[in-house]
């Protein structure tokens, strides 16, 4: 049973992108019998092709990923080879980190309110020039999609910096980088010849994720992306929500073409990166030592701390407006502060808050449960995965989701499972166990063996030294793992939206359908509390293993 856990856990990443795939390849086809299509053909393309926004749509969808992930990624690899293993680097890591958690839609929120015209940024201004008014800039929404670049980058730069930081290790980085400042090269020049080759290979999947991401994505865009047109996920839904049932077979056929530009997308990075590794093979060997950093350190430094600050003031300026009684521009705050749109909005809040916990807590805990099921597989029976196993892994997380989601909601309508809490829970599985597995690989796979050799020295089965010895080793990793997981899923909006058909509301599909509302004080208070949902769970898991091993310091800092 053990040794069939690895084969469950790729059944439930792969079966539903399969099948969703399937579901909306059909439709995109002219194929789906319940809305009269019976004969295959090729209209819905000629439908979605007789689109006037199409060639804006998806040049919208392609620029915005492609320039989002190369800032990310430049400004990651350049904080990282500028200041890791300083003193600096940990501060701006800590002020980093926690900001995984913070959902996307928050995050645009937060954003949103910072950049808009009548936001900080511009009543900081005020002061300074005399301004009695905001200025008449379109910043939000803007028709290049500026604003969805800075959002997404200010977003994806705490993952990558994740997974650069969980890749280094094993790399030892110090001692290359002491070799190649001892021979003379600056520090950032050592870093990108010496460990940036060996590294990029081992977070080039997350990267892909990233991008494949970036293409694709709905929630931000909706919050920050222009409207005429909008990115063509966002057309997408669009097509698939209006009331003209006869618009699916060009939606779907809408998400085949994003589906394309997604591995278009890929592709271009590919050949990219072997343009680039091509172009620079002479300067790695050339010797150049590179003394003038201080500038690209500075640089590096100084934008990591701007990206952390943006979402940290705009979850301040969320915070804010939810208590903000009248509030006119200029004013850097308030007249006064008021619990009223806490009040009046938190009784409907608190259904959504445990809706959206429940649902979380079932998708992580089922997510957990299997991914330990696998790693002890893999521990007992000596499996060792392959890199094609974790390109499986990653394929959730590859294909965008308005890609397969369409599909897989046919499927649920016909199967009677659509808008059931357990077909929302199903379908966030399959987008929190990638990173249950990823959170949690590396610790276990890191334990030292001769624990359990003790153990089964003194005559413990596998099942008693994986209860009373591996997991409480383990507790705080696995309640990261947790942690992880259900925060992915409280951030999930097209599963839940589309498998969920509306009629299993959670706190991230109601802060965006309030993207299109103007009083900031409900936007306040609902980002604010979807926030709280996502942090919780990270609360939790640095709070049990303090309690539970209180009495035990070396465990409780494991």
């Amino acid at each position: 049973m053990l040794r069939a856990a690895p084969a469950l856990v790729l059944l439930a990443l792969l079966g539903p992108v399969a099948a969703g795939l399937a579901g909306t390849l059909a439709p995109a086809f002219g194929v789906m019998p319940t809305l009269g299509g019976t004969t295959p053909g090729l209209e819905p393309f000629r439908a979605l092709l007789g689109w006037p926004g199409l060639p804006r749509a998806l040049a919208l969808s392609l620029g915005t990923g492609l320039a989002a992930t190369a800032l990310a990624l430049g400004l990651t690899l350049l904080i990282c080879a500028g200041w890791h293993g300083t003193r600096a680097f940990v501060l701006l890591e800590r002020a980093l980190s926690p900001l995984l958690s913070v959902p996307h839609a928050a995050a645009a929120f937060g954003l949103a309110f910072l950049i808009a015209p009548s936001g900080w940024i511009a009543r900081g201004l005020a002061q300074l020039l005399g301004w009695d008014r905001p200025p008449d800039l379109l910043i939000l929404q803007d028709p290049w999609g500026l604003s969805l670049t800075a959002g997404l980058v200010v977003k994806e730069m705490p993952f990558l910096l994740l997974m650069v930081l969980a890749a280094l290790p094993g790399l030892r980085p110090g001692q290359s980088l002491a070799t190649a400042q001892a021979l003379g090269y600056g520090r950032i020049t050592g870093w990108i010849k010496v460990i940036l080759p060996r590294l990029y290979p081992l977070i080039r999947l997350p990267v892909y994720a990233v991008l494949a991401y970036s293409v694709s994505v709905v929630d931000v865009a909706m919050i920050l992306g222009p409207t005429t047109p909008p990115p063509l996920g966002v057309q997408v839904l669009r097509w698939m929500n209006d009331p003209d049932l006869a618009l699916r077979f060009q939606a779907a056929a809408g998400a085949v073409l994003l589906f394309a530009a997604t591995l278009l997308a890929l592709a271009l990075w590919r050949c990219g990166e072997l343009a680039l590794a091509q172009a620079t093979r002479g300067w790695l060997t050339r010797g150049g030592r590179g003394r003038a950093e201080r500038g690209l350190r500075a640089a590096g430094l100084a934008l990591g701390g701007m990206s952390a600050g943006a979402v940290l003031l705009g979850l301040a300026g969320l915070a804010v407006w939810s208590l903000a009684g009248v509030w006119t521009f200029p004013s850097l705050l308030p007249d006064a502060l008021s619990l009223r749109s806490w009040q009046r909005h938190g009784p409907g809040l608190a259904a959504l808050l445990a809706e959206t916990l429940l649902i979380a807590a079932l998708a992580a805990g089922i997510a957990t449960a299997l991914v330990l099921a696998c790693l002890q597989a893999e521990q007992r029976h000596n499996l060792r995965p392959t890199r094609r196993a974790l390109w499986l892994l990653y394929l959730p997380l590859l294909v965008p989701q308005i890609a397969f989601l369409p599909g897989l909601q046919v499927l649920a309508l016909l199967a009677g499972l659509e808008g059931s809490r357990a077909a929302v829970i199903a379908a966030h599985l399959v987008f929190v166990l990638p990173y249950a597995f990823l959170s949690l690989s590396d610790p276990w796979r890191a334990l030292d063996p001769r624990y359990a050799a003790v153990g089964h020295a003194l005559g413990h089965g596998a099942a008693s030294v994986f209860w009373r010895l591996r997991l409480p080793l383990l507790l705080r990793p696995v309640l990261t793992a947790f942690a992880v997981a259900a925060a992915a899923s409280v951030g999930q909006f097209l599963p839940t939206l589309l498998i969920g058909a509306g009629r299993v509301p959670t706190l991230t599909t109601e802060a965006v359908a309030l993207a299109s509302g103007g009083d900031r004080r409900v936007i306040g208070v609902t980002a604010l509390a979807q926030t709280g949902a996502a942090f919780l769970p990270f609360a939790l898991a640095l709070l049990l293993p303090a309690l539970l091993w209180r009495h035990r310091r070396g465990m409780r800092h494991g």
